[in-house]
């Protein structure tokens, strides 16, 4: 599942005030220094000073940390409602009919759980899982409303919290049915995410890291080749065909999860670079929303991604 693919959200068309398409530096802009002193050859900077829009606030780095920890306030809300859609039945084997397929029926009312843990153990039960599917709903007006807020960023103070709401319900979902199968594995996942978004920051804060322009190019064309994998998985899957050998648990798969885990990862570095150039180029306080959103699609991808390498790992 490729979620968040190279944010879109955060190019440097976005980050352009309007009516000034011009003005401003391109991928191919030349590194200048900041008022930092420190050199940049980052999309978007070392173009020359853009001027404030006139009679309102402008965006900065604080107001999009705000807008940010608000996404993910509420992508955790929506998720616990879709975490509690979710759930397990326990079935008791009571024949074989068929063609070898086993016929079950529920537990008598009143059954303690002591002793359907232990049917389940000896093989005398199984469980099911309830997924709803109608949470894919939510999950595809999400991802809508990213792209609206791509072409029209003046409404991503808006989109933005529908989008985390709407995310958020089948991220709970999905992450009950991970758990479900391994137990403790979203925990792991979320502070495996925290870990690798705070190591990203601290990397590109002390300029370990450099966003230059073979940087971008890198990670875009790396993102993009991910892009289709996925979508090419999915096409064959429609017509029974399994080709999705990075979903295999065998040292293949993991290495493959590895590198889309790393991909994601230095996406982060492109949306704190474009954040940074946003802010010095004063754009509008709306910017900050577009920055919150493009570096949540990346926070969602790379959960998803490390929930996927855990669950092979434990597989």
């Amino acid at each position: 599942m490729a979620i968040g693919m190279s944010n879109p959200l955060l190019n440097e068309n976005r980050f352009k005030p309007d009516g000034d398409n011009e003005s401003a530096a391109g991928w191919a802009a030349p590194g200048t220094a900041t008022a930092s002193g420190l050199a940049t050859a980052r999309p978007g900077v070392g173009g020359p000073p853009v001027a404030p829009p006139s009679g309102g606030r402008t965006m900065s780095v604080g107001g999009t940390v705000r807008a940010t920890l608000l996404l993910w306030a509420l992508i955790l809300a929506a998720g616990v409602f879709g975490w509690s859609q979710v759930s397990q039945v326990a079935l008791e084997v009571v024949g074989q009919g068929p063609g070898g397929t086993v016929q079950v029926a529920p537990f008598p009312a009143g059954t303690s759980q002591e002793t359907i843990n232990a049917a389940i153990a000896n093989g005398t039960a199984v469980s099911e899982t309830n997924f709803p599917g109608w949470v894919i709903i939510p999950m595809l007006v999400a991802v809508v409303l990213a792209f609206v807020a791509m072409f029209k960023p003046r409404l991503a103070p808006v989109l933005s919290p529908l989008y985390a709401i709407g995310y958020g319900i089948a991220l709970g979902a999905i992450s009950a049915v991970f758990e479900l199968q391994y137990s403790g594995i979203v925990l792991q996942a979320i502070l495996a995410t925290l870990g690798v978004f705070g190591v990203m920051l601290f990397l590109y804060g002390s300029r370990i890291i450099k966003v230059t322009k073979r940087f971008a190019m890198v990670v875009v064309g790396a993102t993009f080749g991910i892009a289709v994998m996925y979508l090419a998985g999915f096409l064959f899957s429609i017509f029974g065909v399994d080709v999705m050998f990075w979903n295999q648990p065998n040292a293949l798969g993991i290495g493959i999860s590895v590198v889309i885990c790393i991909v994601a990862a230095l996406n982060l570095a492109m949306d704190f670079a474009f954040i940074e150039s946003a802010t010095e180029q004063r754009m509008p306080a709306y910017m900050n929303w577009m920055g919150a959103l493009g570096i949540t699609i990346t926070i969602v991808w790379l959960y998803l991604e490390l929930l996927r390498l855990l669950a092979l790992t434990r597989r």
